[in-house]
């Protein structure tokens, strides 16, 4: 199984907000930031913004931003908006829309498939933006060329005197 671009860009767009999430930010920023192209990337912002992960504003002071916090964004609700086809195999498609197969309801492949799928989702639907930000915060921050965020669980905590 293969993601589409339209979903890879979608989870980048989403990770860089959630390391911007103390200003709005340009498409232009996003693009930039992961050499991808803007005019693709105007198509993924709109579907994002109609699927309630971003907040688009138009004008002056506009840009974007994270709709939700990144713990209420999970990966897998992502994936099920930005893919327009989950069908694995033929034997997935409806056969009135022109797919099917000829083996369907006597092949085990169908649902073997299915349950596969199901397990690919179930992982993803067991991560949210912020798990995807957790670990490597401040590397991926270098890497797209932002300063470093400073976070209070990046601090060491301090022993309290009484």
């Amino acid at each position: 199984m293969r993601l589409t671009l339209h979903t890879d860009y979608a989870l980048r767009t989403l990770i860089y907000l959630g390391l911007r999430q103390d200003r709005r930010v340009s498409i232009r920023e996003v693009a930039e930031a992961h050499r991808i192209s803007e005019n693709h990337l105007v198509k993924v912002v709109h579907n994002l913004g109609r699927g309630g992960f971003i907040e688009t504003t138009r004008g002056k002071g506009g840009g974007l931003r994270l709709a939700r916090a990144p713990e209420q964004i999970r990966v897998g609700d992502v994936v099920r908006f930005t893919e327009e086809d989950m069908a694995l195999v033929a034997c997935f498609q409806d056969p009135l829309q022109g797919g099917g197969c000829a083996l369907l309801n006597v092949c085990r492949l169908q649902s073997l498939l299915g349950e596969a799928l199901a397990a690919f989702m179930a992982v993803l639907d067991g991560q949210t933006l912020a798990d995807l930000l957790r670990p490597n915060r401040a590397a991926m921050a270098t890497r797209l060329g932002l300063p470093a965020p400073l976070l209070t669980q990046d601090l060491p905590e301090l022993p309290v005197n009484i």
